[in-house]
């Protein structure tokens, strides 16, 4: 019997994060109103736009953007799967067929759902699209490739202990590779929505991550130096808290920090994904790591910009931000000079006033594939989906 439902956001994640202390008072919940079903609307029609333009733009071979990294039609499926009026799940087109036919075409003997690079990445976007779908027949492809990810979980030095900042990650999977933290996230959420696939009919000897190696890698890509002892780590007041990339870099870059030290600068994309990575492992909200990333976001929060990487990244930021105050239950952003911000309306406005007239979105900067219009099609759609469920 299929068992899963897919839940975006439980409510289980929002109360395990809410808002610890005064310093994070500036996200916060506000009581319960009426829905805003003329703003709704609105963003329902940015939505079938896009949607409507993925239809129209796949490859006659199943895949949208490239028969090599099946992520990327992975992420356009989870989009038709998120519409909210649900129409997509109950009534499958054309292209969402023959996007799932595609994605099953790359599972392989291992379990793992990729063609050649990337399999962590490729398997991880796979797996979350075949468990959306809520088919009864894709529970063997799920349960496989849940544990093919497992397996996956990095560990360099002796077997078993965290002796090295890179240990518990997942990197992207090839030869050589060591952990990041989107690759590590996007592990992360998939193993979270396919947990109840670990219940039943589950291979015998099947594995589970290394939760505690999973905290090591986590905060050893944290500038907090409480937790984090590297000698890169920056405790000045503009990175303290957030995240970068992996243990010794940032894609944001290095700067002298106030004791005269080369300190990695923290950003918001890979910030909010350690967010989101602190709740798919369960940290509590008063776990001083989530206090310190939480307060580090609210400081740097923006719709402009991916905070510390300009337009680099930027739909990705947008979608990684939506997704994380949605689990938090965030309402209103305080911004410096005290004003309410509802970010919602304002993450969506940005996204309607920045679709094209065919229905798709493109980042002129082409940092992480961001000029491929399935892809931040893709993430601007599951975006707004989101913030609808939240008007």
């Amino acid at each position: 019997m299929y068992r899963v439902v897919l839940k975006i956001f439980s409510v289980a994640l929002a109360a395990s994060i809410g808002c610890a202390n005064a310093a994070e008072s500036r996200f916060s919940k506000v009581a319960p109103g009426r829905p805003d079903i003329s703003f709704r609307n609105e963003v329902q029609h940015a939505i079938d736009k896009g949607l409507a333009w993925l239809e129209s733009n796949q490859n006659t071979n199943g895949y949208w953007s490239s028969a090599e990294n099946p992520a990327v039609t992975a992420v356009v499926l989870n989009s038709f799967m998120g519409e909210p009026t649900g129409r997509y799940k109950t009534n499958w087109t054309a292209p969402i067929k023959k996007g799932y036919a595609f994605l099953l075409s790359n599972v392989q003997s291992d379990g793992g759902i990729y063609r050649k690079e990337l399999q962590n990445y490729n398997t991880a976007l796979s797996l979350l699209a075949l468990v959306s779908a809520r088919k009864s027949e894709f529970e063997p492809a799920i349960r496989r490739a849940r544990q093919w990810l497992i397996g996956q979980q990095i560990d360099l030095g002796e077997k078993g202990k965290t002796d090295s900042p890179f240990d518990g990650g997942i990197g992207y999977g090839s030869k050589g590779d060591h952990s990041d933290m989107n690759n590590t996230l996007t592990a992360l959420e998939a193993l979270h929505y396919s947990k109840d696939f670990q219940t039943d009919k589950t291979p015998a000897g099947a594995k589970d991550l290394n939760w505690k190696a999973v905290l090591n890698f986590l905060q050893s890509c944290q500038n907090l130096p409480s937790y984090n002892k590297e000698s890169w780590v920056s405790g000045d007041a503009k990175n303290l808290g957030g995240f970068i990339y992996t243990p010794g870099e940032s894609k944001a870059g290095a700067e002298t920090n106030s004791s005269g030290k080369s300190a990695l600068r923290s950003y918001g994309s890979i910030s909010y994904a350690g967010l989101l990575s602190y709740i798919y492992a369960d940290l509590k909200r008063d776990d001083p790591r989530v206090i310190a990333v939480i307060d580090w976001l609210a400081k740097n929060f923006s719709i402009e910009e991916n905070p510390g990487m300009g337009e680099q990244g930027y739909y990705y930021y947008l979608h990684l931000m939506t997704k994380a105050l949605a689990v938090a239950g965030v309402d209103r952003v305080e911004m410096k000079d005290g004003k309410q911000l509802n970010w919602r309306h304002e993450v969506a406005m940005k996204l309607i006033n920045s679709q094209k007239a065919d229905g798709s979105w493109l980042n002129e900067n082409g940092r992480w594939w961001e000029k491929d219009p399935s892809l931040v099609t893709a993430y601007a759609v599951l975006s707004l989906e989101i913030i609808y469920h939240g008007l």
